[in-house]
């Protein structure tokens, strides 16, 4: 419960129990006490009615005072308010946004001040955070494809080397090719961060797009033995970017094989729903416990099914929330019946 409100349940409890005093004083004086001196025949012992008067007026002036006393301090407590609902909206991409200030230094416009500038040091760090893995990961760019030219080269020209030696440097090419894939993931979010990655505003044909991510998911289930069904697929068109909105959809079904068991089934669907696009990829790998689905979506974050056993870094989601929101919509990761885990992408039509 907020101060405000404790505040105002104390005030009014003390402005019922004054209205109350008040009436039964008043009953008392001029109602009470004058009929029973009447009924005993005795004359009215109180002559100066003005006094009485003037006391109950004094105590009626108690309920006045508390609600002026309530108003000034909703007004005192007013700055502290709007202070905390602004922090309430503060996130890493709104650090720069001004908090409100009374400018009367007082105690809560010198908390907002110590708030302003803590917010601006975290700023400062999280713009320094980006600006190191941008260049990093540019800086790590030139040097990986070096390595893995150089590896596919002695690769090519392995038919003299020994077998072992072939599949050493098989296997060196696949960890630069993970880590060229993760340094390119870094990049990509770090220059959505900083606003500099620019979305094309085309229509897409999304039934067309889910069509081709399926052929995919066949390919990719085949190894695991993985059935991918194609329950829904309608005709629904959204502006987008072609190109992100198809790596969404190879985020999603490539996490759906990657999580799912032998044997297991991907199920696929895209409907209308009013002025949205509904889009359920269902895998039954298993479920996902509360805990997880609240942290999926940050980076390097993976489940505990994951850790050990699939290859990944934790970034894919990130990528493919940043995807979904950059298009306006909503994306869902629910656990159905705890052996199910469908991911739901919500994105307004066109």
């Amino acid at each position: 419960m907020t101060i405000i409100k404790r505040l105002g349940i104390g005030y009014g409890v003390m402005a019922s129990a004054c209205v109350l005093l008040l009436v039964w004083l008043w009953y008392h004086e001029f109602v009470d006490e004058p009929a029973e001196f009447a009924a005993r025949g005795v004359g009215d012992l109180h002559q100066d009615t003005a006094a009485e008067l003037s006391t109950v007026l004094f105590l009626g002036a108690i309920p006045v005072m508390l609600a002026f006393g309530w108003w000034w301090t909703r007004r005192v407590l007013g700055p502290l308010r709007a202070l905390t609902h602004a922090a309430e909206q503060i996130e890493s991409n709104t650090l720069n946004v001004p908090l409100p200030r009374s400018m009367n230094n007082d105690e809560v416009d010198r908390l907002a001040a110590v708030f302003a500038a803590m917010t601006a040091r975290l700023d400062a760090s999280f713009q320094q955070i980006h600006e190191f893995t941008l260049h990093a990961s540019h800086e790590l760019k030139t040097p990986l494809t070096v390595m893995r030219a150089q590896l596919e080269t002695a690769l090519h020209e392995s038919v003299s080397l020994p077998a072992a030696q072939t599949d050493w440097i098989e296997s060196l090419l696949d960890e630069v090719q993970r880590l060229t894939k993760i340094v390119d993931s870094l990049t990509l979010l770090t220059k959505a961060d900083a606003g500099l990655v620019t979305l094309e505003r085309k229509p897409v044909p999304l039934g067309e797009l889910v069509r081709e991510a399926f052929d995919d998911a066949l390919i990719m289930a085949q190894p695991q033995r993985v059935r991918v069904t194609l329950d829904e697929c309608a005709d629904v068109q959204i502006t987008g970017d072609r190109h992100r909105l198809r790596q969404l959809l190879l985020i999603l079904t490539d996490n759906a094989v990657k999580y799912n068991r032998p044997d297991g089934e991907i199920h696929l669907s895209l409907c209308k729903r009013d002025s949205t696009a509904e889009l359920r990829i269902t895998n039954d790998g298993g479920g996902i416990t509360p805990e997880t689905q609240r942290r999926l979506f940050g980076r390097f974050v993976r489940g505990e099914n994951a850790i050990g056993t699939v290859e990944g870094c934790g970034l894919g989601l990130t990528i493919a929330q940043w995807i979904v929101q950059a298009h306006n919509g909503t994306i869902d990761l629910l656990p159905e019946a705890g052996v199910k885990t469908t991911a739901l992408v919500r994105l307004p039509l066109a």
